[in-house]
């Protein structure tokens, strides 16, 4: 097979080779005072917003409680509400900064429903644009993300400040 009838992504051997940190990465991020180390856009009263670091899609973003629960029923009103008042802000903030035509919104609970961090709950914000790269993870069990998270997370502050 020639080079160019492969699909490189280089960059992931850096995440398949790290060790892995104990603990919970979304408690870790919000105790750190490094934001754009850790792709934190936005500190709310209960919770935060932060661009995935194994994204699905350009601009996929994690908004989060920060308070440490994986139970969907013993997350307070205030934190449930705040999620989404974050994520109806924040689709807006990716709409000027790089103009999906769509979103997908979407919790996963718990182990048997997906959940990568099943102790830490979260909502997936995902950019989705019309013959967007998703058919790549069924035919080649790849993704193919189209921007750094650095530029990423630098249009997205933009968009958010203006």
């Amino acid at each position: 097979m020639a080079d160019y009838e492969r699909l490189w992504a280089p960059w992931r051997m850096g995440w398949i080779a790290a060790p892995r940190q104990p603990g919970c990465f979304l408690c870790r991020m919000t105790a750190e005072d490094d934001d754009a180390r850790n792709y934190l856009l936005e500190r709310g009263e209960h919770c935060f917003v932060c661009l995935n670091g194994y994204p699905y899609n350009n601009g996929h973003l994690l908004i989060s409680p920060y308070r440490h629960n994986g139970d969907l029923g013993a997350a307070t009103p205030e934190e449930l509400a705040e999620m989404m008042l974050l994520a109806q802000r924040w689709a807006e903030h990716l709409k000027k900064a790089i103009n999906p035509s769509g979103y997908n919104l979407g919790m996963n609970v718990g182990v048997a429903g997906g959940a990568g961090v099943a102790e830490h709950l979260h909502l997936h914000l995902l950019p989705r644009w019309g013959g967007d790269h998703n058919f790549m993870s069924v035919v080649a069990d790849t993704r193919v993300i189209n921007q750094s998270l650095e530029a990423c997370y630098q249009a997205l502050k933009e968009a958010a400040s203006s």
